[in-house]
């Protein structure tokens, strides 16, 4: 879907961000910007900033930050599509009819219509469960203890034992039989012919984070198998990626999400007040999941069933969280089975409790690990100590590797040192630990023999140069004499520097604008996140000034490096500039950057 460039920067434009933002957040002016309480993370003093001037927001606490588009995208979790016709509305400017390809045009309809038909579903569900016929069904989750009030919340429902009901309902409602099929909501076979999906079961919708219904769960009431039955993959709906409970667990300003098995688990967790609990739909955690958690915490707590497989699920999905930058913990509900039950026999000041005594997930792993070997014996012991750091070996980050190797030394008795070698001897054995080697042509991502420290630091060197450069107009007089924008090597980073010179160029500095030309979801976010990097505060003039210059430097002699190793040998014109180049820099270090 595409609006020209022009129509989007006219909306945002007639939109402004103060006013916009005042419809969520308490704003107070201060000086040129006014100033709120984030509504992304929990604060209790004002670090939430906009600016008219700028048309921009940050948080000085969370980092937050970006147009009025990057905030309702954030905020109401719209799609940029969704963030543009909002505004759009709000401004009373009509938006052109889209054109498609007959491929695209076929696919939006199909989607919009099973959202259509899984609506109509859900109402019928909700119906079916206040009526005579789901009795059983409404007595079932009463004496589950929940409220009408949470049965409302959540839409559940009730599938009555006629096993083609909903299919004639449908039917009824001018609904095609391959839409309700493609929906996910229909079988057939040679003996009954088309029959309901869900048929006398206890039926949760399952929504996306915009509270659309993208499919269905059921549960049986007695003891049939199998005792959960959920939607298949349909166009609109992919348990891979997408968690139940995330359209209400993404308000809540819990600085972490509870991560749970099963739906009653979270029904039962929010009901208590827990309303950041969210759950996989059916399937073991995956990356995908992860992705989409990053997207509104940094930390979980796993709060799955405390029986044997519960524990293998949390065991899995602790490496999947930490390698998408998720700190995990482990919350244990014994003697009770699962948060449901906890919640029922205990209460929710006492799983308040549990939560604060979670286990770091690392270190829970290896207390898991810890059963398989006899603790008591030296060579038990040394097995267990091996294991650990092959372990250990695998965290990228040096700091991170030494603060967990000294956690693990501590809890198990040995020397940090001895630890340490270990480590070392395990990641060199595993052929983790070897030579630097010269990288491939990978421009902007982890390069082979690169630390992933290494090139996050170049990288926040260059969102640092960026956020300098539209602070002020001096400094980016002074930083583009040095620097130009094939100097910045991500993609996203090269583009927004880009646009970024060719405006000022033009005679304006106009970020906001410059936000305007990534449409795509996850690139409108990092893009957002360039400007606004925290430059620590210094004290002295002096202090800026040799601050600028180390990171002028860095990302320089980065830009050269990256050109040296993807350069073709034969390539000597290329060569002789590269020399030019690294003779620039000899020169640059000499030279005094005056920010005045």
């Amino acid at each position: 879907m595409y609006y020209s460039d022009e129509l989007i920067e006219e909306i945002r434009t007639r939109n402004d961000i103060v006013d916009v933002i005042s419809g969520y957040v308490r704003l107070q002016k201060k000086g040129s910007s006014y100033f709120g309480l984030c509504p992304f993370h929990n604060e209790k003093s004002p670090s939430f900033s906009v600016s008219r001037q700028k048309q921009m927001y940050y948080c000085f606490g969370c980092g937050a930050g970006g147009n009025v588009y990057t905030f309702l995208m954030e905020y109401e979790n719209f799609s940029f599509v969704e963030a543009v016709k909002f505004l759009a509305d709000r401004a009373g400017i009509e938006l052109p009819e889209m054109e498609y390809s007959k491929e695209a045009k076929e696919k939006a309809d199909l989607k919009a219509s099973i959202l259509e038909v899984n609506k109509t579903a859900a109402k019928y569900f909700y119906v079916q469960l206040k009526s005579e016929r789901g009795k059983q069904a409404y007595t079932y989750l009463k004496n589950r203890e929940l409220s009408d009030e949470t049965i409302t919340a959540f839409g559940l429902g009730y599938s009555n034992k006629y096993s083609d009901d909903l299919y004639k309902y449908l039917r009824q409602k001018g609904y095609s039989e391959d839409l309700i099929r493609q929906a996910g909501l229909i079988n057939t076979d040679e003996k009954q012919g088309v029959y309901d999906k869900f048929w006398n079961r206890v039926i949760f919708p399952i929504m996306d984070v915009n509270s659309r219904v993208i499919g269905f769960g059921g549960r049986v009431m007695g003891d049939a198998k199998p005792k959960y039955l959920n939607s298949p993959e349909t166009a609109v709906f992919d348990k891979s990626r997408n968690l139940y409970g995330l359209n209400r667990a993404r308000t809540s300003k819990k600085p972490y999400f509870l991560l749970c098995e099963g739906y009653m688990d979270v029904i039962s967790l929010h009901q208590a007040g827990f309303t950041n609990a969210v759950a996989s739909l059916g399937t073991a955690l995956t990356p995908g999941h992860a992705s989409l958690i990053k997207r509104y915490v940094k930390e979980v707590y796993l709060t799955y069933d405390s029986d044997e497989a519960g524990t293998r699920a949390a065991l899995r999905a602790v490496p999947i969280l930490r390698d998408a930058g998720i700190t995990a913990k482990v919350v244990r509900m014994d003697p009770y089975k699962d948060p449901d039950e906890f919640i029922k026999n205990l209460g929710a000041e006492e799983y308040e409790k549990r939560i604060g005594q979670a286990r770091n997930g690392f270190m829970f792993t290896l207390e898991t690990l810890e059963k398989n070997y006899d603790m008591n014996s030296p060579e038990g012991k040394t097995a267990f100590l091996r294991e650990a750091a092959g372990r250990l070996a695998e965290f990228e980050d040096e700091l991170e590797r030494d603060n967990y190797t000294e956690a693990v030394a501590s809890a198990y008795r040995v020397s940090v040192d001895s630890l340490k070698k270990l480590v070392v001897k395990m990641a060199v054995s595993a052929g983790m630990a070897r030579p630097s080697e010269r990288p491939k042509r990978a421009e902007g991502a982890k390069a082979a023999g690169t630390k992933g420290t290494k090139e996050d630091g170049i990288l926040t060197s260059q969102k640092a140069l960026l956020t300098w450069m539209i602070e002020d107009e001096t400094h980016f007089s002074k930083i583009s004499r040095l620097i130009s924008p094939d100097d910045f090597t991500g993609e996203i980073y090269r583009t927004v520097a880009q646009l970024l010179f060719e405006q000022h160029e033009n005679g304006e500095l106009n970020p906001a604008r410059i936000l305007d030309h990534f449409t795509g979801e996850e690139e409108h976010r990092e893009a957002a996140s360039l400007f606004h990097t925290r430059i620590r505060e210094l004290r002295t003039k002096e202090e800026e000034e040799q601050a600028l210059k180390d990171i002028i430097l860095r990302v320089k002699s980065h830009s050269i490096d990256v050109r040296t190793m993807n350069l073709d040998p034969a390539d000597m014109a290329g060569l002789q500039h590269l020399m030019e180049e690294k003779r620039k820099l000899e020169d640059l270090k000499a030279l005094h950057i005056s920010i005045d």
